[in-house]
């Protein structure tokens, strides 16, 4: 029997029973849809991440010290260890290849008002007024901050935080300072773009933030070895490179320079180590944790193929039950073991190959509606519907192996006895 014969034959089989294949193949279909939509998600979220984190940032450095047991993604945020001094920031400025350096440090409010409306614990970014220039964050509304006047930034989330009141330019808000209560009224002086901070959320910024200049917001110090008097000191630094292509050679010398000049290295802790952390090693650390947890979730979701497997397998067995005198026929009139062997594990691919190709339709269907749902652009990775064929027709062989055998295996007399 050749294999258009034997193809033509299983494929007459499925559709004379149409709704046992297709409850047959509802296994593969919801464990092949389930791995392409998280799939589909998990790209969506990565390619959204990345060109947040990355655009137009390109040349940014992020410089912190962080402990030697911290994995994952960079510090974002500036809860590092705060140990750059203003002597330290000036000297990095002054570095070849550095256009600017700006400090970003934090204090923790109890309290934000507006109006009548009231925010719960706020934290305050305290920085200089070029670190939106640095960080290419686009403004809203307004301008930047100057350095010594009590004014603030928000982002677009931190404007909509206090219920259905949105904080426009010009209007004033209450800070209170979670250490010692200190209540600090400033001027709202303009409103940006989310961050790549809140790039690490879902949907349109998760994190609300306040941008505060660090005078007078800001009184941390600490003695300063250099310069030899107390001076502010602040958790992280951004550095900007006067060139996108000069990033490695500024990079490096920002390393030689804090280990061998800086107060940081004095003033650090020895369990901590200096990073200074690029686009590019922020873009493959979201890769990394992102293609883990996808892989994570996809593995759960594999379940359901080992489910669909052995629906094909038990149906199959089935089949050979009640097509015994068939098979007693066939072998009477020449059929070999291997064309009976053939026919069975034919008609188990197409029900695996089905299964699979319906699955995957789902499953980006699934995995459009999810992005959707959550407000990310749909990315998909063409690479998992061939994926998604080959684990069907692999499922089907599979599940199909054992009944295809028994059915070979099938004595015809005996067959031909059967009723």
């Amino acid at each position: 029997m050749n294999l258009f014969e034997s193809l033509r034959i299983s494929w007459r089989n499925i559709r004379e029973h149409k709704l046992r294949s297709t409850l047959t193949t509802l296994g593969v279909i919801i464990g092949v849809a389930a791995v392409i939509t998280f799939v589909t998600l998990g790209a969506s979220l990565q390619a959204d991440i990345i060109s947040t984190v990355a655009g137009g940032n390109a040349a940014t450095m992020y410089v912190s010290a962080q402990s030697q047991s911290e994995t994952g993604l960079p510090n974002l945020g500036s809860g590092g260890q705060t140990i750059f001094t203003e002597h330290d920031i000036n000297d990095v400025r002054s570095l070849e290849g550095v256009e600017a350096a700006v400090p970003e440090g934090g204090i923790a409010a109890s309290t934000v008002e507006f109006n009548n409306s009231t925010v719960g614990r706020q934290w305050v970014v305290v920085t200089t007024p070029s670190y939106f220039d640095v960080k290419n964050q686009q403004f809203i509304a307004g301008g930047s901050f100057q350095s010594g006047q009590r004014e603030v930034v928000l982002n677009r989330p931190a404007a909509r935080m206090f219920g259905g009141e949105n904080v426009t330019v010009g209007d004033n808000i209450t800070v209170t300072r979670a250490a010692g209560g200190q209540r600090i009224n400033a001027t709202v002086v303009g409103i940006v773009e989310p961050s790549d901070e809140s790039a690490l959320g879902f949907g349109e910024g998760s994190s609300p933030q306040i941008f505060a200049p660090t005078d007078p917001f800001y009184q941390r110090t600490v003695f300063s070895p250099s310069a030899n008097e107390n001076q502010r000191v602040y958790g992280r630094v951004l550095v900007l490179a006067d060139n996108p292509e000069r990033v490695d050679a500024v990079q490096g010398r920002v390393y030689t320079y804090l280990g061998e000049q800086s107060d940081a290295r004095q003033l650090k802790s020895s369990s901590y180590r200096f990073k200074v952390t690029t686009q590019d090693e922020m873009v493959n650390q979201v890769k990394q944790v992102s293609n883990t947890f996808t892989a994570y979730i996809t593995g759960i979701a594999l379940i359901s193929l080992v489910v669909g497997a052995i629906g094909i397998a038990n149906i199959m067995l089935v089949s050979v039950t009640e097509r015994t005198r068939e098979i007693g026929i066939m072998k009477a009139v020449g059929a070999r073991n291997n064309d009976v062997l053939q026919l069975f594990l034919f008609e188990a691919m197409l029900l695996g190959l089905f299964g699979s190709a319906v699955g995957a339709l789902v499953g980006l269907g699934g995995g459009y509606i999810a992005a959707s749902l959550i407000g990310l652009p749909l990315a998909f990775r063409p690479e998992w519907f061939g994926i998604a064929v080959a684990v069907g027709v692999f499922v089907g062989i599979i599940a199909g192996i054992y009944p295809a055998w028994d059915a070979a295996q099938t004595d015809p007399i005996d067959a031909l006895r059967y009723e």
